[in-house]
């Protein structure tokens, strides 16, 4: 029998006294995984701040990639690191598909009830803003040019100054298979028609910075280009133009879900609803000229008169071309696959 000297008595005491603040300070403390930078200071500064004035609970931020963030949610499924994930509507899906994801009761979330249809993503994730990949040119160094369609990229006076994403071809791919009568699902419909887009590509940017140097610097004067980054470069004076094509723009949603297996449920519910305030929706769209996706949010007449930023039902149905994202989920990585090795590389 081991004897429990006075000494050990005193410190199990004093264990025990403190373990109730131990547990109450990580009670009022909520785990958000997203993406790190300007994203993370984003969501900080219009969602995070309001929701600890209003809950007194503090925010810790978990950042990386969005290959990296889904691989460690997987690793840690049994004791998950985060209480709320951030992360795009297809990611969403291979979250959901492993069993990652709570199923919302949006009853929790008052403001849900103001979600635009095309944010109701799934029952495990919801759509926190909006934004869309399109055509974006410099009128400047493309005089006379001007785009309407998809079709033209393709046309001869193209040639060597197209840049599109290599990390996601579903953008071209999709629009691609559109101007051949098909769509996403039967993409492959428009592979000839991609390969002979490849005289028109001079280059392939591998992220948001390469991205903004390539036609910051006119070596890319046309980009398939999200619309978030052209409009911030037209803030530090770049001449960039983004056009809708007649058959869409392609919609991206990123989006917001309860990891399974949070004991801080309660708190993830109320983050989600600050999320979707609508006050503080108009400050999101207005940080990152992205579309609200609550109905309610009142936005600055100059930002929701941005191309790309979707404020009435008309502009939602008309201009946003939507990748079902379930599909474009399962989707991903053959596409990928077979853009770099027909196009990229072929």
């Amino acid at each position: 029998m081991v004897r429990m000297t006075r000494r050990h008595s005193a410190l199990l005491g004093a264990g025990l006294l403190a373990a109730p603040h131990i547990a109450n300070a990580q009670a009022n403390r909520l785990a958000v995984s997203i993406w790190g930078g300007s994203w993370r200071d984003m969501v900080q500064k219009q969602v995070a701040e309001k929701f600890t004035r209003e809950t007194g609970a503090t925010v810790e931020f978990q950042t990386g990639g969005t290959v990296d963030r889904l691989n460690r949610a997987r690793l840690s499924r049994a004791q998950p690191e985060a209480d709320l994930t951030f992360t795009t509507s297809h990611f969403g899906w291979l979250y959901a598909n492993d069993n990652l994801y709570e199923t919302l009761d949006l009853s929790k979330v008052p403001n849900a009830a103001n979600l635009v249809e095309q944010a109701k993503i799934s029952p495990f994730h919801i759509g926190s803003w909006a934004y869309v990949y399109t055509i974006g040119y410099r009128p400047d160094l493309m005089p006379g040019r001007s785009f309407t369609s998809w079709a033209d990229l393709w046309e001869p006076w193209m040639a060597g100054k197209l840049a599109a994403p290599d990390f996601d071809p579903s953008h071209i791919i999709v629009a691609s298979a559109i101007l051949e009568g098909g769509d996403a699902l039967t993409w492959e419909r428009g592979q000839a028609r991609l390969r002979r887009l490849k005289p028109s590509f001079k280059a392939f940017y591998t992220n948001d910075a390469n991205s903004q140097q390539l036609i910051g610097s006119g070596e890319t004067p046309v980009q398939v280009i999200l619309s978030m980054n052209a409009h911030h470069m037209v803030n530090e004076g770049i001449n960039i133009r983004l056009a809708i094509p007649k058959e869409g723009a392609v919609l991206g949603v990123d989006t917001v879900a309860i990891m399974k297996g949070s004991r801080r449920q309660e708190l993830a519910y109320r983050f989600i609803n600050t999320c979707l305030d609508p006050t503080v929706q108009a400050a999101i769209a207005a940080d990152k000229k992205g579309s609200p996706t609550v109905s309610n949010a009142r936005l600055d007449p100059a930002v929701a008169a941005l191309p790309g930023v979707f404020t009435t039902p008309e502009q939602w149905r008309t201009q946003a071309l939507i990748i079902d994202h379930r599909l474009r989920a399962e989707k991903t990585n053959e596409w990928r696959r077979w853009f770099q090795e027909n196009i990229i590389a072929g």
